[in-house]
């Protein structure tokens, strides 16, 4: 790689100028309206980075504006109890996002000015080099450049680079020299911006508008025609896993499960395992409904289904199980999907749903 920038205009003065100034100047006339970039701050900066790990714009931003309106500064935040935080980043899923961002409220809090230092912000609570290196750029003003899929995006088309990564991450970081050389130190924040946002609104993975792209004259794969074929990453195997969710209604009640520990910590869902019997056979199940998703890499396919002949309302619960009235589904964090599918269960239909189920216990004790 480090070759690759030697013999590329990466390594020209005139034409890293000429770069920097026709992509400062399409992002000052062209950039989104985005409520973070609204009387910047670093506080709107970091709350925005962390929401934006592996969540879009358009999906983040009535989050962004509700936690805002809870969780103001630092201060606020660091205070708010740990419930209010997970119920606030509801259905934005990733959830240690969420907690990380408590944990950094609190140390920042304690600042009397802010770090600037790129090695100390990838000290504190789930800031990575990506992060980090936004937070001090466009908030602190350091000429610390980014690397993310947009990025990575950008410098391979930009100079056709021919290496085939092994995963995203690896892409990062190897191409992060190439985004050093190009940084504009007079600004950087605004440059990794511009970069970014390059990348998200013009340089698309597929039918990249190239036409209309600032930079096109100095983009070797735009000007050949083929930037589709970049960047050249391995795809991922995914994986495939079936899980059973059970649905137990009971005296206008929900039995639901959260964990005590784990990246699922307080979040509630419908149980995948019921207390005391965990084989079941199809005699003894109702199947309410197949609800897809993925996580990461993982294809997850849950079935959703009520067992006959079961009654735990009088029963000792295990850690982790709770009856949850109907009357306070609302005001309990549920992950965000399942949060979808009880209100399509117990909402969209829920005559149907409640007939059905009664019919069949009552059909199972006969």
């Amino acid at each position: 790689m480090q070759n690759l920038i030697k013999s590329s205009w990466a390594q020209s003065e005139p034409s890293k100028k000429t770069f920097r100034k026709s992509l400062l100047l399409w992002f000052d006339q062209q950039k989104r309206e985005l409520p973070w970039r609204d009387n910047p701050s670093l506080y709107k900066t970091v709350v925005s980075e962390f929401m934006l790990q592996q969540t879009r714009v358009t999906t983040m931003l009535p989050y962004f504006e509700n936690w805002m309106n809870q969780f103001p500064d630092f201060e606020i935040l660091a205070n708010a109890s740990e419930a209010k935080i997970l119920k606030a980043w509801e259905g934005l899923g990733y959830y240690s996002r969420a907690k990380n961002l408590h944990k950094l409220a609190k140390i920042i809090q304690n600042w009397t000015e802010p770090q600037k230092s790129l090695d100390e912000w990838k000290k504190l609570p789930g800031v990575g080099p990506y992060i980090a290196a936004a937070i001090t750029s466009i908030s602190l003003h350091q000429k610390n450049a980014v690397c993310d899929g947009n990025v990575v995006r950008v410098l391979t088309r930009l100079f056709s680079v021919p290496e085939i990564f092994k995963d995203g991450a690896t892409a990062q970081k190897k191409l992060l020299p190439m985004a050093e050389e190009l940084i504009c130190s007079q600004r950087p924040g605004d440059f990794n911006q511009a970069m970014m946002e390059l990348g998200a609104t013009i340089c698309h993975r597929q039918s990249p508008l190239c036409t209309i792209c600032p930079v096109l004259t100095l983009c070797k794969s735009g000007k050949e025609g083929d930037c589709t074929h970049y960047p050249k990453i391995l795809p991922k195997k995914k994986k495939k896993e079936k899980i059973n969710r059970f649905w137990i209604e009971e005296d206008e009640k929900l039995l639901l499960h959260t964990s005590s520990s784990g990246r699922m910590a307080g979040i509630y869902e419908l149980p995948s395992i019921l207390p005391g019997k965990e084989a079941w056979t199809d005699k003894d199940l109702v199947v309410l409904g197949l609800r897809k998703r993925t996580i990461g890499m993982t294809d997850y396919e849950e079935k959703i289904i009520s067992p006959k002949n079961l009654n735990l309302s009088s029963s000792v619960l295990p850690e982790g199980y709770t009856w949850v009235p109907w009357s306070e589904i609302h005001s309990i964090t549920l992950s965000g999907p399942h949060r979808k599918w009880i209100q399509e269960l117990r909402d969209l239909t829920p005559s149907p749903v409640k007939m059905d189920l009664r019919k069949n216990r009552n059909q199972g004790t006969k």
